[in-house]
């Protein structure tokens, strides 16, 4: 068997695993596209408590871990009860989180996310929406500040920040945000459809680049997850400001995104991660492989990426993103899919990660959280 440096995978939803497999919402009138998905998406949120959460997120890290998967950025915005009240502990479902990767030995980088409003025009947030905010930006610093202070920095766990959206939090609000956590690890989900593109020019006149930019919101510690409809300013900018480009291909994919620029962005000097965000699938050779095979789709040429920038991509500049050293391996055991294949990352799958978890203990542990929240919907 041969070690492998383990990979990060730097976008993560938790509790979407419980979408894997499942069709949209028949009561969608509109058609099938990432905003009748998000309808699905919701009624899961609704129907999360902490216990629940602890339980879906152990058995979804688990899976990352049977994987080859050390580190994870959970981009965490389901923080308080579906009334939006706060829980008796307000960061009671953050610490479920922290618990699930405690116990199955992935690190985490927790990024805390600021959710406040549901439309460029302020639209006020609906039902579900309710429990993502804390109202304020004030009230989200506080909360994580609270939160920041149980757990300090270490090698196994950051507790970041995330801007979910320019949709979802206002342009003044922005740099409140940016400024809040010097040093920690900001994430935010920038340009993924062109009608947030649109929105965000007709509403500021800015790409959604540009308006973060005016915010101060880019920095080497920032991270552009999507990044998928980017004008050749926004990755000037995104350059200039020796900012990360994280990408997930199967999820871009699945959702009908549409193909990010992934090499004009690393030409430029932006460095690309990986993250499979929604857990269509969880595994890093398919993302890596994606990335390049959605390149060739989109450029007609085959050379946009050699093995190496994959696997620099899935291990080295991901974990700088999240504010960690790489430190951990996996192995990968003989089989016929990677038989004759000279560099795996073209070749292997998950499948292929020797385990060291029992993968029958973590499909079921997968089958009751996803069956739980089956009986709830």
């Amino acid at each position: 068997m041969t070690t492998f440096p383990a990979f990060a995978n730097c976008h993560s939803h938790a509790f979407h695993r419980a979408l894997r497999g499942r069709p949209g919402p028949s009561t969608v009138s509109i058609s099938d596209t990432f905003w009748s998905w998000r309808e699905g998406m919701y009624a899961v949120a609704a129907v999360l408590d902490p216990d629940l959460y602890f339980r879906l997120a152990r058995a979804t890290f688990a899976e990352m871990r049977l994987a080859g998967i050390g580190a994870v950025a959970e981009f965490h915005y389901v923080h308080h009860a579906p009334s939006g009240t706060p829980y008796r502990d307000p960061n009671a479902m953050s610490d479920a989180v922290i618990a699930a990767a405690v116990e199955v030995g992935i690190r985490l980088c927790l990024l805390q996310t600021c959710y406040l409003r549901a439309g460029f025009e302020g639209e006020p947030l609906n039902d579900v929406q309710l429990r993502f905010s804390d109202r304020t930006v004030s009230g989200w610093a506080e909360r994580v500040a609270t939160l920041r202070a149980v757990h300090p920095d270490s090698e196994r766990l950051r507790i970041g920040a995330a801007i979910h959206s320019v949709r979802a939090v206002a342009p003044d609000d922005l740099a409140l945000v940016a400024s809040a956590f010097p040093g920690a690890p900001l994430h935010v989900h920038v340009s993924e459809q062109k009608d947030e593109n649109r929105a965000c020019l007709a509403a500021t006149g800015r790409t959604p680049v540009q308006l973060l930019a005016e915010a101060g919101v880019w920095g080497p510690n920032t991270t552009a997850v999507h990044a998928t409809h980017l004008t050749a300013d926004d990755i000037a900018i995104l350059a200039d400001a020796g900012a990360t480009a994280c990408l997930c291909p199967s999820t871009e994919a699945e959702l009908a995104d549409g193909i990010g620029p992934s090499v004009a962005l690393r030409e430029a000097g932006v460095r690309i991660t990986l993250g499979s965000d929604s857990h269509t699938a969880i595994d890093m050779f398919h993302e890596a492989r994606a990335l390049a095979m959605h390149e060739r789709l989109a450029s007609g040429v085959r050379d946009g990426w050699a093995a190496h920038d994959l696997w620099k991509a899935a291990t080295v500049d991901g974990y700088a993103s999240l504010g960690f050293a790489p430190g951990d391996e996996f192995a990968l055991r003989e089989s016929v899919r990677i038989a004759g294949a000279p560099e795996p990352i073209w070749a292997a799958t998950a499948n292929d990660v020797v385990p060291r978890l029992d993968p029958d203990v973590v499909a079921s542990e997968l089958a009751w959280a996803i069956d739980e929240i089956g009986r709830r919907l």
